[in-house]
Formats: C-alpha cells, sequence, structure tokens
C-alpha cells in the first residue's frame, strides 16, 4: 500500500503537486526492487474524509499518480482506493490510468464508519462499471471492514456478509482487523476461507511474526503500516522489513 501525501484541496495539502507524484514513485521503486507482486494507491493522508465522494481535484490527482506509476511500471499490478467509500471515483481513476483493480468500501451491508453511515453500493457501483466499459478492473470488497461499527448487522456473521458480496458480484473479498494495523481473527478468517470461492485478502495487521500462520488461509496481502518505521502507516518505508517480508513470502511459496 501507497500512502499518497495530503492532496489538493484537504487540509495537509502541502501546496504542490508534484512533490505528491514523486513521493509515490519512489515508494513504488522501493517495493518494486524488493520483490513486491503488486501496487495499490490509497489517500490515506486526506483527513478529515468525505463519505462516499471525493472532490475532482482528488480524483484527477489519484488518477495522474496511478499513471505515472503504471506508465514506471507497467508490469505491476496497481490498485486504487479513495477514501472514504468514494468507490465510484476510484473506478474511473482506475479506468483512465489503466489500473487493475479497486478496494471498495461497503459494497454490501450498511455500517456506520467514521464518517458517518455509509449504505451499501454494490447495485450502483457495478451499473457504474458496466456503463464506463470498466469490466476489465476487478473489485475487491472490504467486509465488516476495520474503523466501523457493525452493531445494525450484528445478527449476521462475515459468512453472511461473504455471501452478499459474492452474490453481487464481488470479484474478492478483504478481511480486515478492528482498525489500521491491527491483525484479523484467525477464527474469522478460517470461517470466511471456508465459505466462499472468492479469493481472500487480508487488508490489515499482517507481519513478519503471523505472515506464516496467515499464508494458508489467504491468497493475498495489503500491507502498509508494518512496512514503515515503528510500524506507523504515516511513517517512512523502511526497505528492510520490506525484504523482510518478501523473503518470509517467497519462503512458504515454495
Amino acid at each position: 500500500m501507497i500512502h499518497t501525501q495530503a492532496l489538493p484541496g484537504t487540509p495537509g495539502y502541502g501546496g504542490s503537486p508534484q512533490p505528491i507524484i514523486r513521493k509515490a514513485l519512489d515508494e513504488a521503486r522501493i517495493y518494486v526492487d524488493q520483490g513486491i507482486q503488486a501496487l495499490m494507491i490509497e489517500n490515506m493522508h486526506d483527513v478529515p474524509y468525505l463519505k462516499r465522494t471525493a472532490g475532482p481535484e482528488i480524483t484527477a490527482m489519484m488518477t495522474h499518480i496511478a499513471s505515472a506509476i503504471k506508465q514506471r511500471f507497467p508490469h505491476i499490478p496497481l490498485g486504487i482506493q479513495i477514501l472514504a467509500g468514494a468507490n465510484l471515483q476510484a473506478l474511473a481513476a482506475a479506468l483512465a490510468s489503466g489500473a487493475d483493480f479497486i478496494r471498495a468500501e461497503g459494497f454490501v451491508f450498511g455500517h456506520l464508519a467514521d464518517e458517518g453511515y455509509m449504505d451499501a453500493q454494490a447495485g450502483e457501483l457495478l451499473r457504474y462499471r458496466k456503463n464506463i466499459s470498466g469490466e476489465h478492473i476487478a473489485i475487491f470488497a472490504d467486509i465488516k471492514k476495520k474503523h466501523s461499527s457493525h452493531a445494525l448487522s450484528a445478527d449476521t456473521d462475515i459468512t453472511d456478509h461473504a455471501h452478499a458480496a459474492e452474490f453481487f458480484l464481488a470479484d474478492g473479498l478483504i478481511i480486515t482487523g478492528n482498525s489500521t494495523g491491527q491483525a484479523v481473527n484467525k477464527a474469522e478468517l478460517e470461517k470466511l476461507q471456508a465459505s466462499t470461492s472468492l479469493p481472500v485478502l487480508i487488508g490489515s495487521g499482517v507481519t513478519d511474526r503471523n505472515l506464516a500462520e496467515l499464508f494458508p488461509l489467504a491468497d493475498g496481502f495489503i500491507v502498509g503500516s508494518y512496512f514503515k518505521e515503528d510500524g506507523l502507516w504515516s511513517k517512512a518505508i523502511d526497505p528492510e522489513k520490506v525484504r523482510t517480508l518478501v523473503r518470509i513470502h517467497e519462503s512458504l511459496s515454495h
């Protein structure tokens, strides 16, 4: 995961787009050089996030950043997530930039997020993808996602969410811990893996200490915080930590 610096119009924006693009390219180079097999960009520094939307300046910048990465590393699958739940904008940016997939919040089942109530969006999102001829862009859907309350769906478990997402034509599922950097619940992960035919990605809390345990239970791993200094998502990448996790992954893959 590449956490782009604060984008234009957000409180943390530094006043010039060029350093943002350069930093994203530098981080992409570190990851690719160390053997990471796919990349994703996310506007994590754009706090506080809007709910289910993003300004045209955000969509434009994410498109520009994704295009720059895709041109530099055309052989690496690239994804886009635009916070918070701006899935339509992410699809538009993916189409324009040549990105390969998006990470979608609130695909099925409504939930209460930091930004407020977020309703399910699968029907609108897949119709939009069809309308822009973007069927080649995969949608990986978060289920019971982090930073959210799921009290309204407390009478359903993660397999119900998985079945709903599969029925509503998601291309893959993402399971997370309760917040950024927190490990997933292994029992829920095992239940999820046994209940779906879709690819399952772990979206938080993967480290050198738990990758071996989690490896047989997932088809992919989205890693951000662990790769950073002190394990904090907002800090710089530590290339040695990237090398360590890649070596572990390679040893488990053989």
